[in-house]
């Protein structure tokens, strides 16, 4: 068309990223297990800070008093954080900062396709470290290392814990990775950290100067809908950083629920310690009908089938949804986040009625 508006060439090669959730397009009864979110949900005292907010004045521009509370939880000064709308959002901001056209990104895959998506938009070349599904997605630490230094990525992506496929790396495969790769910013996804039994901190691991951790308070802490991430690097880090976000990107009700939440760890503990227990009974009881979950080291885990599409399908017959993989390039398996015990009572009972339909070669 002539005198039409191009846009960059970059979005031709940007892909749609899947994900689960969407309940607002949902029937009311439909059981979600495609969604790794504390199914305990949040307490009413964060709608309480959130109703005295003044809506009709801007939040600070920088959610300076919840990045205060963020520092002050990791136990790091305030220039080392960034709180972002949710870290889908920092994620992109990351690669705007970051990547120039043309630059090696490196990710460790399957995993959260927003990594992928952002670096093409900026023009990345994008390569990829894979795991197998035949050695249950186990990371090669050693091949990884020597990939990285032979690419030389400007960026490499790692989710740990990863989604979907829950495998949880040690500190001292993530401090050799630093350690071998000093021209490479390892973005550490840590959203679902709070999810694992016995975790580490990365932030001890802050001082190599060439690691970003992104972190969720919309999981652990039940503010999907809200949208609060953070960012957590050297200061020189998050101030380019800083440079690519837009002001006022977290809104003054995420701010008023993050910091109560914060505030308040008790429910966290006792309602992920309540999701650790269910999601141990899930599983037990997925294995005593004859399925063979994965290992995860978090609430959500992979689940082989014939084909994610039927399964997917059979079960949302059966009002249940499940997270089809096909999009993380596993058409073979579905992603299942425990519930509530109640909730999982139906999914055993409709996958034991399907098993072999969904075993079926």
């Amino acid at each position: 068309m002539a005198g039409a508006i191009i846009p960059r060439p970059e979005l031709d090669g940007v892909p749609p990223v899947p994900h689960g959730g969407h309940a607002h397009a949902e029937p009311a009864n439909i059981l979600d297990f495609s969604s790794n979110v504390n199914p305990f949900g949040a307490l009413p005292y964060i709608w309480e800070a959130m109703r005295s907010v003044p809506i009709e004045r801007h939040p600070d521009p920088r959610a300076a008093p919840l990045r205060n509370a963020l520092a002050e939880r990791a136990e790091v000064h305030p220039a080392c954080v960034l709180a972002g709308n949710g870290s889908s959002d920092l994620i992109y901001q990351l690669a705007v900062a970051f990547i120039r056209p043309g630059d090696k990104v490196l990710i460790v895959e399957p995993t959260f396709g927003e990594y992928r998506a952002a670096a093409a938009l900026m023009g990345a070349t994008i390569i990829s470290f894979a795991t197998r599904a035949e050695e249950r997605f186990a990371l090669d630490t050693a091949a990884l290392i020597r990939t990285a230094q032979q690419v030389q990525p400007r960026l490499l992506f790692l989710c740990n814990p990863n989604n979907p496929t829950g495998v949880f790396l040690d500190q001292a495969s993530v401090a050799a990775l630093l350690a071998a790769c000093p021209a490479t910013l390892l973005v550490l996804d840590e959203s679902y950290i709070n999810f694992v039994a016995d975790p580490w901190s990365a932030c001890d691991l802050l001082a190599a100067g060439n690691l970003l951790i992104l972190r969720s308070l919309t999981k652990d802490y039940a503010l999907t809908g809200l949208r609060v991430g953070f960012a957590l690097a050297a200061p020189e880090v998050i101030a380019a950083l800083e440079k690519a976000q837009p002001p006022w990107s977290v809104n003054a009700l995420a701010q008023a629920a993050a910091i109560a939440a914060l505030r308040n760890e008790s429910h966290l503990r006792t309602s992920l310690a309540a999701l650790a227990l269910a999601k141990a009974a899930l599983v037990s009881n997925l294995i005593l009908a004859g399925l063979a979950p994965l290992p995860s080291a978090t609430s959500f885990f992979l689940l082989p089938v014939a084909s994610a599409v039927e399964t997917t399908c059979m079960l949302r017959e059966r009002g249940i949804k499940v997270r089809d993989c096909t999009s993380f390039g596993l058409p073979a398996f579905v992603r299942i986040a425990a519930q509530r015990p109640e909730a999982n009572a139906q999914l055993i009972a409709a996958l034991a009625l399907l098993r072999n339909k969904v075993l079926q070669k």
